[in-house]
């Protein structure tokens, strides 16, 4: 991935995050809602981490590697977000606005990944 294709997953999956801090902090403080909030979290936050320790990976297999688990890291996100939404403790807005973002990033890193495992095919 070029250093430019890296800036803008660095930034979005760093903005991800930190809206999911923010939601975090809102259902614990707000709602007393811990359980759900905190696997939510957890999995959200490592997306962007995932994507980080791509950037000094070993080799471009252990690149590709890292992006397939950031990768599942959001399609678990996901699923606490639709969770959190079917049991009403955020809204319908709430979990498209965030549905649409990690979606997003599950489109950039299977491109990432993608464009990897061709250059590696092609040496």
């Amino acid at each position: 991935m070029g250093y430019f294709g890296a800036n803008i997953l660095n930034r979005k999956t760093l903005c991800f995050a930190l809206r999911i801090i923010k939601l975090y902090k809102s259902l614990c403080t707000e709602q007393h809602e811990f359980v759900l909030s905190k696997q939510m979290l957890r999995s959200g936050t490592a997306i962007g981490a995932l994507q980080r320790e791509s950037e000094y990976a070993e080799s471009k297999p252990d690149f590709i590697h890292k992006l397939g688990i950031a990768q599942k890291e959001c399609n678990e996100t996901l699923y606490w977000l639709e969770l959190l939404q079917g049991s009403e403790y955020i809204t319908d807005d709430m979990y498209n606005s965030l549905k649409n973002d990690a979606e997003e990033l599950q489109k950039m890193l299977t491109s990432s990944i993608k464009t990897a495992k061709s250059n590696l095919a092609n040496h």
